[in-house]
């Protein structure tokens, strides 16, 4: 790090990626801020500063600086993480030493040593604080540890899933008929993991019920879209049209492939489709009209974020805006782990809900070679409008935003 690139920092104080600290302070102390900030996107803890950016120096010295800070985070972090460790000379004889956690920290949830015990902690703003038990299981989920999508949905039976869909997909898209028992029915679904055995039941899994369920939302609070088409460049009141777009991701179609009942998925495209404008030119005497977006584009856009959605965040559903300028979704959660923006305009393939995805792939919702984001939304928008589409990662969610 540049002695100016460090000056910056204690300029703008502490945030979410950057605290101050004494090097006296206690090493469970130390071990807290590095768990999380590890747990967050990384970050730099400065050693030798003060809360106020005021900087007070290495008390230990360089060398016993550094061996302190490398061994409590050795004895004190797990599972095992190695931070960079580097020292700066603020003026002559001041020192401060900087702690740096990578932002793709593969591991998570990284506990900190309290007492006998080891506890997650998460990074909020400036401050550093114990994880609740969903922040922990999110984390578990990012580092693809815990399989959320096949957990039992509490107090739900196999009842609650369409049979008639059932019936489509294993019968139409995979070419097995289902039984007729309730029995081997039952069986079927929890080999498939659409149901587990939960003691005496075989209730829906997570994924299973978001894919097949009758009322999805009578259990999922968080498995719906809104949609909502705006007159002009900002969300407003005077909406053009709004649905709140609730039940199975998947349609219900005829033997022959037609559509019989919309689901999810088709319901928001048939949003997008009635609130999408065109504009026509002649090309050699033949009108042609062509719509704000690319159909494909927009397709693959809003599978990918009911895919790779964090369904632990309850609540909360994707969202579908369509305003003068620009068409965006908004997906509840932060990239999985190890998942980058540079890397999904590559091609990277890595899911948070494996079911979802594959069963989507079986009906040819999901693109086959899971290059859906560089082939079908940024080649298509740049092959539509000449402008990449613009991929956001937020604290809490994630954005694709197509540009009219």
């Amino acid at each position: 790090m540049l002695k100016t690139e460090l000056a910056e920092l204690l300029r703008n104080g502490e945030n979410s990626g950057v605290e101050f600290k004494r090097d006296d302070i206690l090493p469970e102390r130390l071990a807290r801020e590095v768990s999380g900030l590890a747990n967050l996107l990384g970050g730099r803890i400065l050693l030798g500063v003060e809360d106020d950016g005021t900087v007070s120096g290495l008390a230990r010295g360089r060398q016993r600086a550094e061996e302190w800070s490398m061994q409590v985070v050795r004895d004190h972090i797990q599972p095992p993480l190695i931070p960079y460790w580097e020292v700066i000379e603020w003026e002559p004889g001041v020192l401060i030493g900087i702690v740096s956690i990578p932002e793709a920290a593969p591991d998570k949830p990284y506990k900190a040593k309290l007492g006998n015990h080891f506890q997650t902690f998460v990074r909020v703003g400036t401050l550093t604080r114990e994880a609740t038990r969903e922040e922990e299981g999110r984390l578990y989920q990012a580092a693809g540890i815990l399989r959320y999508d096949i957990k039992p949905v509490p107090g739900s039976r196999v009842s609650d899933l369409d049979q008639g869909r059932l019936d489509d997909y294993f019968g139409r898209v995979l070419g097995r008929a289902m039984p007729g028992s309730n029995e081997q029915r039952e069986t079927i679904l929890v080999n498939t993991d659409i149901a587990i055995v939960d003691r005496e039941f075989k209730p829906p899994t997570v994924g299973g019920m978001v894919l097949f369920g009758t009322s999805p939302n009578r259990f999922l609070k968080q498995a719906g879209i809104s949609a909502t088409s705006y007159p002009g460049v900002d969300k407003s009141y005077a909406a053009n049209d709004l649905e709140e777009i609730q039940g199975p991701l998947v349609s219900l179609f005829d033997p022959a492939g037609r559509i019989v009942e919309r689901g999810t998925i088709d319901r928001a495209m048939a949003f997008v489709e009635r609130n999408m404008g065109r504009s026509s030119r002649l090309v050699e005497g033949v009108r042609r009209d062509t719509p704000d977006y690319p159909i494909e584009a927009v397709r693959e856009t809003i599978v990918n974020a009911v895919v790779h959605r964090d369904y632990t965040i309850a609540l909360v559903n994707i969202e579908l805006g369509m305003y003068s300028d620009r068409l965006e979704v908004v997906s509840p959660g932060r990239l999985p782990n190890t998942v980058t923006i540079a890397k999904m305009k590559e091609g990277y393939r890595a899911s948070r809900n494996e079911l979802l995805k594959d069963i989507l792939r079986d009906y040819g919702y999901v693109e086959s070679r899971g290059m859906g984001v560089r082939t079908k939304i940024i080649a298509g928008m740049i092959a539509h409008t000449g402008r990449e589409p613009e991929l956001i990662e937020r604290e809490d969610a994630f954005a694709v935003r197509l540009l009219r």
